[in-house]
C-alpha cells in the first residue's frame, strides 16, 4: 500500500508521555495541574486585591463598605496562603518520596 502521510507508531513508544514504570505519566499530569493552579491562583488573588482596592477607596467613610473591602483583602491573602500551604506540601513528598511532582513539563511541536 502506498503510504501517503508516512508510517504511524503506537503513542506508548513515545517515552515523554508515557513513562509507566514510575507513574510518570500521572505525575506529569499532577505537575501540570499544580502549576495551572498556582498560575490561576495569583491571578485571582490580584483581581481580588485591585477590586478591593477600589471598594475600599470609594468607601467614602462608610464603615460597612470598608469592612467589606478589608474581608475581601482577607479573602485574597488566605486563599494565597492555602496555596503556598499546596505548594510546600508537594514540595514536601517530593523530597520524603522522589516523586518529582514540582517540576512541569509542556510538550508541544519540535
Amino acid at each position: 500500500m502506498i503510504q501517503i502521510f508516512g508510517s504511524i507508531k503506537p503513542p506508548v513508544a513515545n517515552n515523554k508521555y508515557f513513562t509507566a514504570a514510575n507513574g510518570g505519566g500521572f505525575f506529569l499530569f499532577l505537575s501540570n495541574l499544580f502549576k495551572l493552579a498556582g498560575t490561576i491562583a495569583g491571578i485571582v488573588m490580584l483581581v481580588q486585591f485591585i477590586t478591593a482596592g477600589y471598594m475600599y477607596l470609594s468607601s467614602e467613610g462608610d464603615p460597612k463598605k470598608a469592612s467589606q473591602a478589608w474581608a475581601k483583602i482577607w479573602q485574597a491573602i488566605v486563599g494565597l496562603l492555602i496555596i503556598a500551604a499546596a505548594f510546600i506540601i508537594a514540595g514536601l513528598v517530593e523530597k520524603f518520596t522522589g516523586i518529582k511532582i514540582l517540576n512541569p513539563e509542556v510538550y508541544g511541536p519540535n
